[in-house]
């Protein structure tokens, strides 16, 4: 069976996983990033970590998933806010000309994505549409297994999406942004003007009053549902995808919201959009998984 080198870059770990060809992870090596030491100290622990895998000149290519907006085709990151240093860094070249292996840079939301959309809940679907509610809300569109990355390395960057003009300034995203409005970011800082700060320490908390029916907690968490299913919506007049899968830290809470997000959706589409399917996002390592499918949907062109 073919196998595939994954590596998951983040800003304060590296993984480095071989993965075969339905998603098993053969073995995995993990070390702090230390971008503080530059670009040159961790490129040369990737490689390291690359050539401590067993048998890795047998793998038939590489797959990096990095945090913020990249350029697919030139294999750069765009934006690098976690890893300064590495904006406009030819990272997959630099991989590619060392191992002599076709390699692939995406970012991680994307990856992720393709993870679900080859090996996951999206598996065997065309058009699947995959969003990560966490800290923020991002999104990654991967139409028959290759990922949608546009021109500018910025699909999928759906975090910014207006869900409602009216709503309060925030920070440097649009006034009513969804990432503003419903990401466990925001969820815990509309708690907290609510509850309290010593009541409400993350989203968690306040998805625990709404399954006590605390009056407050539940308007709460309506309101999120809807603001969801309106950014879906969004998404779906545009890309109108066979289904959407759902993940990130927030859908801990989906006893008390998921059910609501996709009747609000319902109301809100065409009827002829109502085939739409909902799904929980299934892989349990999708970043690093995903990262290795990169070559494997590439090189399947």
């Amino acid at each position: 069976m073919d196998m595939f080198i994954g590596i998951d870059m983040g800003g304060t770990n590296i993984r480095v996983a071989k993965v075969d060809a339905n998603g098993n992870i053969i073995q995995q090596r993990k070390e702090p990033t230390e971008i503080v030491h530059g670009t040159k100290h961790v490129m040369q622990k990737i490689i390291r970590m690359i050539e401590s895998i067993d048998d890795y000149a047998e793998c038939k290519g590489i797959g990096l998933g990095v945090p913020g907006p990249v350029d697919p085709a030139e294999g750069k990151m765009l934006l690098a806010t976690n890893l300064p240093g590495f904006e406009g860094y030819p990272i997959a070249k630099e991989i590619e000309q060392h191992f002599h292996k076709p390699t692939f840079l995406e970012n991680d939301g994307n990856v992720a994505g393709l993870g679900e959309a080859i090996l996951g809940a999206g598996k065997g679907k065309g058009i699947v549409y995959y969003v990560t509610i966490s800290t923020g809300i991002g999104g990654a569109c991967i139409i028959h297994q290759k990922v949608v990355s546009g021109k500018n390395g910025h699909a999928g960057e759906i975090g910014n999406l207006i869900v409602d003009r009216n709503r309060e300034k925030v920070n440097n995203l649009n006034i009513g942004a969804i990432e503003n409005e419903a990401s466990g970011t925001a969820l815990t800082r509309k708690a907290k003007k609510i509850f309290g700060e010593e009541a409400i320490q993350h989203a968690g908390d306040l998805f625990q009053l709404a399954r006590e029916k605390d009056e407050k907690a539940l308007a709460l968490v309506d309101e999120m549902a809807y603001d969801i299913a309106v950014m879906l919506s969004l998404i779906a007049h545009v890309v109108d995808p066979d289904i959407f899968i759902i993940g990130g830290g927030v859908m801990q809470g989906k006893d008390v919201f998921f059910e609501k997000v996709e009747k609000n959706y319902r109301t809100l589409i065409h009827n002829g959009m109502q085939p739409v399917l909902f799904a929980q996002a299934e892989l349990e390592e999708p970043g690093i998984v995903g990262a290795a499918m990169l070559p494997m949907a590439y090189l399947s062109k």
